[in-house]
């Protein structure tokens, strides 16, 4: 439970009763969440997530149905949510129960354990709108080298492991050199060291990839797509580096470089359930347990100033009903 008073924030453990749900037409009993770099910010308050308070943090839950009044769901429906405002307006997962709007929930792909679900979560989800994004404009394995950058982080490694699977040949950027092994597992056919990024650049660099999934933002943004091949498609979907796009028109105007923006929370819901069946088809679920770390509900708190840290590779999953 996150809290706010006279501008102080604080964050404890809570024990509430169901009347204290907010408002909903679907009560979920949560079997699993995570715990995401927008989570972080809010536990942390380093950002402004959160809208109103309280507020429980958790972007992300996977769960059963317990109550509906919706013709959509019923009891026992298996359900993912990602997005949509929840953990930031309306409380999240990071709870045994969520009472939410049907209209945020679509079924649980049968390929996918609760826990299989939040290791993929909202940053694989989202990964896999980039991909998509990338097809959609005409990039296939073949045509050149796809950059990933941040690609130790959740969105990154998902990412990678997508484009491998699908035949890409993926050059993964990070912060982490140490963490090399860890994507070359993933897929990654070269690493490069952040420092090539994060140091501004000149506005055309020479060409390199043909296309590039980027979380960072900010100047390691703006270098990527100096550097993009002639009619390459970056898809932008983080800022971990910033929120500035320190960049020229030159590669757009002058290489027809697309710079596509992806935005996972407010998606459509056909256009997410495609990803989600993407994942299903396309993800290779034996490098789920590598990519995936488990904490539980007690140890979210300090465990998320090691993801604004860096500390924490891949994903968080937070049990709460399951083993």
């Amino acid at each position: 439970m996150i809290e706010n008073e006279s501008g102080k924030q604080s964050v404890r453990l809570a024990e509430l009763p169901r009347d204290s749900l907010p408002d909903g037409d679907v009560t979920v009993r949560v079997a699993c969440s995570t715990l995401n770099y927008k989570d972080a910010l809010a536990i942390t308050g380093k950002g402004p997530v959160v809208r109103k308070f309280p507020m429980v943090p958790g972007i992300d839950l996977a769960g059963t149905v317990e109550e509906s009044s919706s013709s959509e769901f019923k009891r026992g429906d298996k359900v993912v949510l990602n997005g949509w405002g929840v953990g930031e307006q309306h409380w999240g997962g990071l709870a045994e129960m969520a009472r939410l709007k049907s209209d945020w929930l679509i079924p649980l792909e049968p390929a996918f354990s609760f826990a299989q679900a939040m290791s993929i979560g909202t940053a694989g989800y989202t990964a896999a709108l980039c991909v998509m994004a990338l097809e959609r404009h005409g990039i296939k394995p073949g045509r050149g080298e796809v950059l990933v950058t941040g690609a130790a982080g959740g969105v990154g490694s998902v990412a990678t492991t997508l484009l491998a699977k699908l035949g890409y040949d993926v050059v993964a950027v990070t912060g982490r050199m140490e963490e090399s092994d860890y994507l070359t597992s993933l897929g990654a056919k070269r690493i490069l060291p952040r420092s090539l990024f994060s140091e501004p650049g000149k506005p055309l660099a020479r060409e390199q990839w043909a296309a590039a999934v980027d979380v960072a933002g900010g100047q390691v943004l703006a270098n990527v797509c100096a550097s993009m091949k002639y009619r390459g498609v970056v898809a932008a979907c983080g800022l971990a580096a910033g929120m500035s796009f320190p960049a020229t028109v030159a590669p757009f105007i002058l290489r027809g470089v697309t710079l596509v923006g992806i935005d996972s929370v407010m998606c459509p819901r056909e256009e997410r359930r495609e990803a989600w069946r993407r994942l299903a088809r396309d993800l290779d679920l034996h490098l789920l347990d590598a990519m995936t770390e488990r904490v539980s509900l007690e140890n979210c708190i300090p465990v998320a100033d090691r993801l604004l840290a860096g500390a924490v590779r891949g994903r968080v999953i937070v049990p709460i009903s399951i083993d």
